[in-house]
């Protein structure tokens, strides 16, 4: 009998549609493994958290079926050929992350591994279709969402595969590492409370959601904050508890499907913008806007962290996104707009930001989005569309239970002045208990000053006069 084959999860920790498990449980023994490497992986806070969970639910999974999870820490290529060698294994399956120095690094892995006399096979099912299988005619990357949405939709979806029913375990388990030992929860201060009442990581937390999430309502309500709308599929997509085509075959076909697929072509297409133009998180794919005239201010960077911005809409996302460690998606690009048009701060850092905080910081979408905010990315809203935070509130959270939620001090003010508390008479205020200055911040900003600074500063950007 041969030796055990090895499977190296990464950003696919599931046991369904993996193919990697798949095959190493037909070949025989399996050793699955997880390295954890801090100077590759650089996770924020939040995805350290649910990074621990997932795996222990993943460990708690493979044990159903005879298996375990072996926990190493150091550079992938160096800690896999020890382990190689420790094991006696003879094969290496692993899936892509699709992520580009990722990518860089496993064709490296797989020289180091035949060089040993030892296989590797590669899969792919962490998206629909594979960056490099779908292009334009010109056979060049789309950069328009609709032509690359049209295109997506004539591709076949190949249907999820199931779990393995059974993994033969190795005669002798190599040693690992405890997961408590990687630090990877919070200790003094514990932030985490809000984020562990709000989300059960793992691959069966995976399944409950795309089963049970309201998809009927998805399309017509999904872009009010106070309504359970969204799927908050995310996190779970961007840890691969949940495979993309288990979404979409879990919804293809049912009612209200339509929009939902939609948001994850969306995802695919963030992941294809950044296999063909890796330096999408730092740098803007409109070249132009390199030379933005940003603004460095500390003071108001802080308060947008903090929730203290004196717009209540924006302000409510940023103290949901600090307890939870999410931010309802129509919430984020009022927020997002806020902090580069009305504060003209660099994208790149809410980007960090968000990379930090939140739990399904997913490195292609996260850096997408920001950059389709800031009218410098792939198919970009405009520079000159810039959202009124008070309008958007008023639009998408008319009665103000979504601020009420995450502003408390406000929560007495009538829904007249819900999104615009300095516009309260005096009595108004006293009466809700508000004191602006003190309470709840006067606006560090005016929205018709700012609107009018970013389209000076982007009338500048394209050389026109005022």
């Amino acid at each position: 009998m041969g030796g055990p084959t090895i499977v190296w999860f990464r950003r696919d920790l599931r046991l369904a549609d993996n193919p990697a498990l798949a095959a190493a449980a037909a070949a025989g023994m399996v050793i699955p493994v997880f390295f954890y490497d801090e100077a590759v992986d650089a996770l924020g806070g939040a995805s350290r958290w649910w990074l621990h969970h997932s795996l222990a639910a993943l460990d708690r999974s493979l044990a159903s079926l005879g298996s375990r999870l072996l926990l190493r820490r150091g550079p992938a290529v160096d800690t896999l050929v020890a382990l190689v060698r420790e094991s006696g294994a003879t094969a290496v399956c692993w899936n892509r992350t699709f992520l580009p120095a990722l990518d860089r690094a496993d064709e490296t892995i797989a020289a180091t591994l035949k060089a040993a006399g030892v296989g590797s096979r590669r899969y792919g099912t962490n998206l629909l279709h594979a960056p490099e299988t779908l292009l334009t005619r010109a056979g060049r990357p789309y950069q328009v969402f609709t032509p690359f949405w049209n295109a997506l939709r004539q591709q076949l979806i190949d249907p999820p595969a199931a779990a393995p029913e059974r993994l033969p375990a190795p005669a002798q388990w190599p040693a690992g590492e405890a997961l408590a030992e990687w630090g990877l929860l919070p200790a003094t201060p514990d932030w985490a409370a809000g984020i562990r009442e709000s989300w059960s990581p793992g691959e069966l937390g995976a399944q409950e959601r795309l089963e049970y999430f309201a998809l009927a309502a998805y399309g017509e309500r999904r872009d009010f904050p106070a309504e359970n709308a969204s799927s908050r599929l995310s996190p779970h997509l961007a840890w691969g508890e949940l495979s993309p085509r288990q979404a979409w075959h879990g919804v293809a076909g049912r009612e209200g499907a339509e929009p939902f697929l939609r948001e994850l072509a969306w995802r695919e297409f963030s992941y294809h913008l950044l296999h063909h133009f890796p330096s999408m998180a730092d740098h803007p794919l409109r070249r132009e806007f390199a030379v933005f005239p940003w603004r460095d201010d500390p003071a108001s960077m802080a308060a947008w962290r903090q929730g203290r911005t004196g717009y209540p809409m924006v302000d409510a996302g940023m103290r949901e996104l600090w307890q939870t460690g999410w931010m309802h998606n129509r919430v984020r690009m009022v927020a997002a707009s806020f902090l580069v048009k009305h504060l003209l701060l660099p994208w790149q850092e809410g980007e960090r930001w968000f990379r930090d905080t939140l739990v399904d910081a997913d490195p292609a979408s996260n850096a997408a989005n920001w950059q389709w905010v800031a009218g410098c990315g792939a198919d970009a809203a405009p520079f000159f569309r810039i959202f009124n935070p008070v309008l958007q509130g008023e639009k998408f959270d008319p009665a103000g239970r979504y601020v009420r939620r995450w502003l408390p001090e406000l929560a007495a003010l009538p829904d007249k002045f819900i999104h615009r508390p300095w516009e309260a008479p005096p009595e108004v205020l006293a009466k809700a208990g508000v004191v602006l200055g003190e309470t709840y911040p006067f606006p560090i900003v005016d929205h018709a000053v700012a609107r009018r600074r970013a389209l000076a500063g982007f009338a500048a950007l394209r050389g026109e006069r005022g």
